[in-house]
């Protein structure tokens, strides 16, 4: 069957599977997959469904669990499912023998936030025309149910993969991917292989236009400032934490004029500096504070070395200190940075062929300041682009998914699992 036909083919039992992909959505939305830092029980019961679901539908499952005492089963699961082209399928000429595709999502999910304002059970599902209502139906229910749909619309239309795809549904990543894939790339690297390429459908736009390959270094900055606690009525007898803490925000907050770079890639597409969480001082009004804390959100150009920054936050604390007579602490509370994937990429032409020929959509690549799990694999050598067609309603109550767009992305999905990759 020529590529195209397995296009159209695989895109027309899609269409088909509407209802039964919907029911997978209720199944997954009835089982709150909360991790330990939520009062959650972790993601055992809702892998325990997926599990079913696919060995019911003819897929094969294995496990890579994680080790966590913190939830009651004691394990953090992360579920791979492998399809692989017939042995007696020569490789197409050109076509790189060495490519994997993997799709990533992940099983867990945010807390529901305030009740009062979802119009119904968060765990129930609620479908209103084109619209499923629940809590994770997008993030990432809508990436990991159109990544199913796709292997089992090649299935049911008789179509094999051009190369070995992967479905990797993994653990903890709404709290730092510790069980997830960082656990995987630690504790399994044989998994993975040079030259393998990962989807990661959990960002996007409702236009579904926007290849993201490219992340702003993460960098989170607490900020002690110590100083001399005494009365509000005589403050020449201390040195006022609190002042010298506004003089250090006011000198990070204009840090772009020591990194004024630009990158059009990114919106906004400078570095920034935000200083955000400020934890309280002295209880009382009457009464020089001698410590002060507040932290510092920084996401910074990829092309710009953090330690760079570092040295610059340094720096600055050393003014406040010897202008203000105090001490100031400064301690990393998160770093993470990796290089984008290029842009002319075999992935990111992938994705881009697939929305060309599925949807009529031109994409274009993008970065972002925000951190995903695409940041860990780029940082393992591995081309990443996160992509998907969103409402952007994640976290939010009333989180919603079109279902039109699940079955679009699970069409784009498939025509990249049937795709030739070219070297």
């Amino acid at each position: 069957m020529q590529e195209q036909e397995s296009t159209q083919a695989t895109a027309k039992a899609i269409d088909m599977m509407r209802e039964e992909l919907i029911d997978l959505q209720r199944k997954l939305t009835a089982v709150p997959a909360l991790g330990p830092q939520s009062d959650g029980a972790g993601e055992t019961e809702k892998a325990s469904v997926l599990e079913q679901w696919l060995v019911e539908h003819g897929f094969s499952v294995r496990h890579f669990d994680a080790p966590d005492s913190r939830v009651p089963s004691g394990i953090r699961p992360n579920l791979l499912v492998e399809i692989d082209p017939p042995e007696s399928e020569a490789p197409v000429a050109g076509t790189s023998a060495e490519h994997r595709l993997w799709i990533m999502s992940h099983l867990d999910v945010v807390p529901p936030g305030e009740q009062s304002l979802w119009e119904s059970d968060p765990y129930t599902l609620r479908v209103e025309g084109d619209r499923i209502y629940g809590r994770g139906v997008e993030d990432n229910q809508q990436g990991l149910v159109a990544s199913i749909g796709a292997a089992l619309a090649l299935k049911q239309a008789g179509v094999c993969p051009s190369l070995p795809v992967r479905l990797l549904f993994v653990a903890d990543e709404e709290t730092g991917s510790t069980y997830g894939i960082q656990y995987l790339l630690k504790e399994h690297p044989d998994l993975f292989s040079e030259g393998d390429l990962f989807l990661v459908p959990d960002s996007g736009t409702p236009a579904g236009d926007e290849i993201e390959i490219a992340e702003k270094s993460t960098l989170w900055l607490k900020l002690k400032t110590r100083g001399k606690q005494c009365h509000a009525s005589m403050p020449q007898e201390g040195k006022n934490a609190f002042v010298a803490a506004s003089e250090l925000v006011l000198r990070l907050s204009g840090m772009n004029k020591r990194f004024p770079q630009t990158n059009s890639l990114f919106q906004p597409s400078a570095s920034t500096f935000a200083p955000t969480k400020k934890e309280a001082n002295v209880p009382n009004v009457n009464t020089i504070p001698g410590e002060d804390v507040f932290y510092l959100d920084a996401r910074i150009l990829p092309e710009i070395p953090v330690d760079d920054v570092l040295e610059a936050v340094r720096e600055e604390a050393n003014r406040v200190e010897d202008e203000y007579g105090v001490a100031v602490e400064v301690e990393t509370v998160q770093r993470v940075s990796s290089p984008p994937t290029p842009g002319d990429s075999i992935l990111v032409e992938a994705v881009g062929s697939a929305l060309k020929r599925v949807r009529g959509v031109e994409g274009r690549s993008i970065g972002i300041g925000g951190g995903t799990v695409g940041a860990y694999l780029r940082l393992s050598g591995y081309d990443t682009v996160v992509w998907g067609t969103l409402e952007e309603t994640m976290h939010m109550p009333n989180e919603y998914c079109l279902v039109p767009n699940l079955l679009n992305d699970a069409k784009v999905m498939a025509d990249m699992m049937i795709q030739n990759y070219r070297s």
